[in-house]
């Protein structure tokens, strides 16, 4: 019989060893064997969901479910110690001065996002694993190369970490199963298996815990295999069962009709759910691009979350939420400040003071923010609702009454423009540049774009041009409309050694120009660039 194992196919590099050690090792192939298998069902599962939406079958509440949602007396497990105060979160990704600053932001959580805002570089992975391990014990510092040096402060928010979504692979650890057969690493086991295995008893003895946010699920039959790798990881590792917390990102359109049911899924280990705007967004354009002029969306500055479907989908979450004991989480608003322009940061914080008063005083538990400088606005908005109460669970939306009609209504006063086809194909481009020199999260034209944000603007494209849609001042969307932009936009950016536009034009005309839709960009662009680029460099 072949040995069962997970061995690393990349280049060691600094301090990698203090991660990737035999027994970490070791636990990946346990976690690998008890649901690889599992993962590649509930992914093919996926793949027919979307057949069937595309072939003109709308989501529905599950009626198999009824009972779940219909029975009043379940709770979820709710908040871990450090975790009843969430009225503000940073979110940012995982390398060391980000990881510092995060820890000195003054944010009640800091979501150590090794998904959306992270390009999945080796360095980056493991990197980014060590950062953690070193923030959590406090002995975490940086100085840059002009000398500058930063260092943790005495108030430090509780960390939850997001691991990678069930669709990505880890390429550089290779897993070879009990047939001998040798694939890529789950990129979500990876990451989950070596944050808890290193750091859950440092993390418990500190008065806290291994909490997570869950990224990317459709349905409850996913959540189930969640909590099922909680309750095996916990026994592993000796740990209570319970102790692991997870908050749930509604991120797409499917998970938004299940939400009862992921919750009663994870309800020994849930603490709550997050509305995702951005990748519900874009899981609504991937799941009903073809579906005709109905699901059309205009430009993407007008699907704001005042709009009748987002509006829907917010309360609803909310409702199901304090319903069953659990946090509401709210969204990310792409305005980010600019120390150097006072116009811009005035325009910023006018955005979020807005959208974070809506998030409060519709019953959100707390918020998203990307940049420090935006954490004192959000939370006077929280305060004022909130006062000294660490959350307002307690605040039932009995007035809540959403149907499916509701969660499917796309239409919006609003139109699709030259500009916003411009600003598509400038943001798409220029992010998927980003991404390719390993950085994940960008500030573009003065709003924090991730992968999310990156997946709207290329899948607009790719439906409003098969759509044949015509813009207000009367472009048709074709293909060699969306070219002449590309090249134009290329035309426009000032070149630097060393940059990828080259590479991120392919990969934009891959998953924007090509007549079959990629499910996510960032798949093939991973192993074209990033998983080749590091073998070359081992090489």
């Amino acid at each position: 019989m072949t040995t069962r194992r997970m061995e690393p196919i990349a280049e060691s590099q600094d301090r990698f060893s203090e991660i990737l050690t035999p027994e970490a090792l070791h636990f990946l192939t346990r976690l690998h064997d008890q649901f690889a298998g599992r993962r590649h069902d509930r992914l093919a599962a996926r793949m027919e969901s979307r057949k069937h939406i595309t072939n003109g079958r709308n989501l529905r509440f599950l009626p198999e479910t009824a009972a779940i949602r219909e029975d009043p007396s379940w709770r979820v497990a709710g908040a871990g110690p450090g975790l009843h105060d969430r009225r503000v979160e940073i979110t940012g990704p995982t390398d060391r001065k980000m990881t510092i600053n995060a820890m000195n932001s003054g944010a009640k959580v800091w979501l150590a996002d090794q998904e959306d805002a992270t390009s999945p570089t080796w360095q980056n992975v493991i990197g980014g694993q060590v950062n953690l391990h070193d923030a959590i014990r406090r002995q975490i510092d940086f100085t840059t190369p002009e000398g500058k040096t930063y260092a943790l402060g005495e108030e430090t928010p509780t960390i939850v970490m997001r691991p990678r979504g069930w669709h990505l692979v880890e390429k550089h650890l290779r897993y070879t199963d009990r047939a001998g057969l040798r694939t890529p690493a789950s990129g979500s086991l990876v990451d989950f298996g070596l944050y808890i295995f290193h750091n859950a008893h440092e993390l418990i003895e500190r008065g806290s815990g291994p909490y997570f946010y869950i990224a990317k699920i459709e349905n409850h039959l996913e959540a189930r295999l969640w909590d099922d790798v909680f309750t095996f990881a916990e026994n592993a590792l000796n740990i209570q069962h319970g102790t692991i917390r997870a908050t749930v990102l509604i991120e797409t359109i499917p998970a938004a009709f299940e939400m009862d049911e992921i919750l009663y899924e994870l309800r020994e280990h849930c603490a709550g759910l997050n509305a995702g705007r951005w990748d519900y967004i874009f899981s609504i354009i991937k799941n009903f691009r073809g579906r005709g002029a109905n699901f059309v969306l205009p430009d993407r500055a007008a699907i704001t979350m005042t709009v009748p479907f987002m509006r829907a989908y917010t309360e609803l979450l909310v409702s199901t939420c304090h319903k069953r004991g659990a946090h509401a989480i709210g969204g990310m608003s792409a305005f980010i400040p600019n120390r150097r322009d006072p116009e811009v940061t005035a325009r910023a914080l006018d955005a979020v003071t807005r959208d974070k008063r809506r998030e409060a005083t519709d019953g959100f538990d707390g918020t998203w923010v990307a940049h420090p400088d935006l954490i004192s606005t959000a939370r006077a908005e929280f305060d004022t609702v909130l006062g000294d109460r660490p959350n307002q669970i307690d605040r039932l939306r009995d007035d809540v009454h959403v149907t499916a009609e509701d969660l499917l209504d796309l239409r919006i006063d609003g139109s699709v423009t030259d500009a916003g086809v411009r600003s598509n194909v400038s943001i798409a481009v220029r992010y998927i540049e980003s991404w390719l020199r390993g950085v994940g999260a960008a500030a573009i034209d003065n709003l924090m774009e991730d992968a999310a944000t990156a997946e709207i603007s290329r899948s607009q494209l790719w439906q409003w041009m098969h759509q044949r849609v015509v813009t207000a001042e009367g472009t048709a969307i074709t293909h060699s409309r969306i070219e002449t932009e590309l090249k134009e936009t290329l035309a426009e950016i000032e070149r630097t050694p060393g940059d990828r536009f080259d590479d991120a034009a392919a990969v934009f005309r891959e998953v924007t120009l090509e007549e079959e839709f990629p499910t996510f960009l960032t798949l093939s662009a991973y192993s074209s660039y990033l998983v080749e680029q590091q073998r070359e460099n081992a090489a």
